[in-house]
């Protein structure tokens, strides 16, 4: 049976790493945040202080990171996985990231007679709650199949894109739609409370054309036009993952104008100390610089 080490305790990655305590899976944990690491010991999981004892008991580490620093710092660093973890001891990266750094880390990886899988996930925190995640996965066929057990526990859709690096480069894609919708869904609902337009009509009309979007009637349906505006995926969070799509585009010679125009409004978002919101809260950043009234709808509304 394989040992996962699980690194990174945060708001995602502690959901996941619990899913796979309760499926049965043997965890080793370890992270800043104390009390994320006693919950997943009261769940059962095995702790670590640093992740150098951490990868020299696993046979598969998981990072679920803020940043490319991070995990490469996790991975390389003296103290790292790659030091001190096992031949035949694959990292899966979770974390959204630059791909030319997974490139990087699986250069040096395959030095130590080791492996790496880049698995970003897709869908937002409350699906990770209840093991609902959607994976994007790069991965060899065999790298795939030692982890694909670990990613049914945790999600309910799995998408093996190819290689190493296609799992983070399809989510720098798939993020680009979903971050664009929300900019452009935001100055919709602006211009129609402007207009002083109803805004569960227009909502109907929005959702019963070719205009209708997932971002609109499932997340800011269920979080900012309720008026919750509790981080699920926030504006920092969107921020750092379109700085990721520019500068891969950048790289591949591929013009994004659109990318970098809402990559500017989410950058006055968090100007406006907006940073830690849920991403869907563009829409009320957007309202306040024009000074218009905030979208919400009634109590209990829901698309039909």
């Amino acid at each position: 049976m394989e040992t996962i080490g699980f690194i990174g305790l945060g708001r995602m990655g502690k959901s996941m790493a619990a899913n796979l305590v309760k499926k049965g899976f043997r965890l080793i944990v370890t992270d800043l945040n104390e009390k994320a690491v006693a919950d997943l010991v009261a769940l059962g999981a095995s702790a670590q202080a640093d992740v150098a004892q951490l990868a020299r008991e696993s046979t598969i580490v998981i990072t679920m990171l803020p940043t490319s620093k991070e995990v490469e710092a996790v991975a390389l660093g003296v103290q790292g996985v790659f030091a001190h973890a096992k031949p035949g001891t694959v990292l899966m990266d979770m974390s959204t990231i630059d791909p030319v750094a997974t490139d990087r880390l699986q250069v040096e990886a395959a030095k130590q007679g080791m492996s790496v899988v880049d698995a970003p996930v897709g869908r937002l925190a409350e699906h990770a709650d209840r093991g609902e995640s959607l994976f994007m996965v790069g991965a060899t066929d065999s790298d795939f199949a030692r982890v694909k057990p670990l990613l049914d526990a945790m999600g309910t859709t799995v998408y093996h894109c190819g290689g190493v690096g296609t799992g983070g480069r399809t989510k720098l894609v798939n993020n680009y739609v979903a971050i664009t919708l929300c900019q452009v869904n935001a100055e919709a609902l602006a211009l129609a409370q402007r207009f002083d337009l109803d805004v569960t009509q227009t909502l109907k009309v929005l959702l019963g054309t070719s205009a209708n979007n997932n971002q609109l009637r499932l997340n800011f349906v269920n979080k900012v036009l309720a008026g919750d505006t509790s981080p699920g995926f926030t504006i920092d969070l969107a921020h750092k993952d379109l700085s990721l799509v520019i500068s891969a585009a950048h790289a591949a010679r591929v013009p994004m104008p659109v990318a970098a125009a809402v990559h500017e409004s989410f950058s006055l978002a968090r100007a406006s100390d907006k940073g830690n919101i849920d991403f869907s809260g563009i829409a009320d950043v957007v309202c306040d610089l024009a000074h218009i009234a905030r979208p919400r709808v009634p109590a209990g509304w829901s698309p039909a």
